[in-house]
């Protein structure tokens, strides 16, 4: 009985690799994210000369849009690749991000929602720019799902502070 135990949990562990392709999709979205970012800068180039300073500022807060959500992407294929298939082998890069490898999955849901929050943000700032273009509902709609993320930021800060507190004993 102890074998199969003991196969059965080498097979539940050997598992952790079906996750290997999610995070090979999640750079491949990263390139196709540089593709848009790509198709967002050449059109914003035109814009400089010829728009409006407000539509100048809402396409160049799309190119911060596109990098934080690669960065948000980053984040989570170095982290969670390394918290749940493997350690990343990179024989001490001097490249190598200084949070790698330190980021555990309560650090990995603060960034992830850190971003979530930032993203929202800047969208919203697109929208206060280009107001005119919304519905007093629309904005409403907006600002309460920004306020929605920020408040489950908040509340996961909270609950990881108190988490954390209980196991320290304080």
């Amino acid at each position: 009985m102890k074998q199969v135990e003991q196969a059965l949990e080498r097979f539940m562990f050997g598992s952790r690799w079906l996750l290997a392709p999610f995070y090979v999709g999640l750079v491949a979205a990263i390139a196709l994210l540089l593709v848009k970012f790509v198709k967002e800068f050449i059109s914003l180039l035109p814009l400089v000369l010829t728009g409006q300073g407000g539509e100048v500022m809402v396409a160049v807060l799309s190119l911060v849009d596109i990098v934080l959500v690669g960065n948000l992407l980053i984040i989570i294929v170095f982290a969670g690749y390394e918290n749940f298939v493997s350690k990343i082998d990179t024989a001490n890069h001097e490249d190598r991000p200084e949070w790698m490898g330190h980021v555990g999955f309560s650090d990995l849901k603060m960034k992830l929602i850190g971003s979530i929050v930032a993203i929202s943000g800047i969208e919203l700032l697109k929208a206060f720019v280009n107001v005119h273009a919304f519905t007093n509902e629309q904005m409403a709609w907006k600002v309460g799902i920004h306020l929605t993320f920020v408040f489950s930021g908040v509340m996961f800060a909270l609950m990881d502070r108190l988490a954390a507190g209980g196991k320290e004993g304080h």
